[in-house]
C-alpha cells in the first residue's frame, strides 16, 4: 500500500499574467471586426463567391482599411 502526502502552505496567489491574457482575449473577441470575420467564416463557399470573396481572403477583406496587403 502506498501513501501520498502533499504539503500546502494554504497561500494561493492569483496568476496575474493569466488574468491579463484572458482580458486581452476578451477585448479581441469583442472587436466588431472579429465578429465580422466569424460571420463570414460561418457562411458557405457559395455565399462568399456571391460576394466576390474566397475563404482565404476573409481577413484581408475585413482589415482592408487597416492593412496594406
Amino acid at each position: 500500500m502506498a501513501f501520498t502526502s502533499t504539503h500546502s502552505t494554504g497561500i494561493t496567489f492569483p496568476n496575474p499574467f493569466r488574468a491579463i491574457w484572458n482580458g486581452l482575449i476578451m477585448l479581441a473577441e469583442a472587436n466588431p471586426r472579429m465578429k465580422a470575420i466569424e460571420k463570414l467564416n460561418n457562411t458557405t463557399d457559395e455565399e462568399l463567391a456571391e460576394r466576390g470573396l474566397e475563404r482565404a481572403d476573409v481577413v484581408r477583406h475585413i482589415f482592408r482599411d487597416r492593412l496594406y496587403i
